[in-house]
């Protein structure tokens, strides 16, 4: 997913219309897309920050997976965020948030979809494809609130959705080392 123009600051934000939560808005703001805010009128808005003088991915919206690297906030209160290191295994590009005594979590769960999860219990689906543009499936039986949306499609935004099996990754590799 190497895309230039997602650390392009010139960029339009990008608007969903949530069911739930209605018009949400995603920003990849600063001169090396440094900073990414979440915001909407009805949820808290959400901003997390690359630190100055990090090593730029450019695979990752927001620009690295380092935790050392990475602030967040929700509706102006720090956030703990720990992004997996996005090795080979799905479960590896998993993005763990603690919020307010409140632990969260984003895991790769098809190729293109990741779902998102409160204290282990299932809330939705996200997908992106890099662009800041995140739709949201909510299951039925989920009481998802406003902070639940805004950080997964902060989350969804900043990192990504899905992943390959680790089998077809593991082919992947094989195949590259082929004559």
């Amino acid at each position: 997913m190497h895309e230039d123009r997602m650390h392009d600051t010139t960029a339009v934000p990008a608007a969903v219309e949530d069911d739930h939560h209605g018009e949400i808005l995603v920003e990849l703001t600063g001169e090396q897309g440094e900073t990414l805010v979440v915001s909407g009128e009805r949820i808290p808005r959400v901003v997390l920050t690359r630190a100055p003088g990090a090593e730029i991915d450019d695979h990752i919206a927001i620009g690295t997976r380092d935790p050392r690297h990475l602030t967040l906030t929700v509706d102006g209160r720090e956030a703990t965020i720990k992004p997996g290191r996005g090795r080979l295994s799905r479960r590896s590009y998993r993005v763990d948030v603690r919020c307010a005594g409140t632990s969260y979590r984003l895991v790769p769960d098809s190729i293109p979809s990741s779902r998102l999860t409160r204290n282990g219990k299932r809330l939705g689906d996200f997908s992106s494809g890099g662009d800041r543009r995140v739709l949201a499936e909510w299951r039925a039986e989920a009481a998802v609130e406003p902070r639940d949306a805004a950080i997964g499609y902060a989350l969804a935004a900043a990192f990504g959705t899905g992943g390959q099996p680790m089998w077809m990754m593991a082919v992947e590799t094989v195949s590259e080392f082929l004559p």
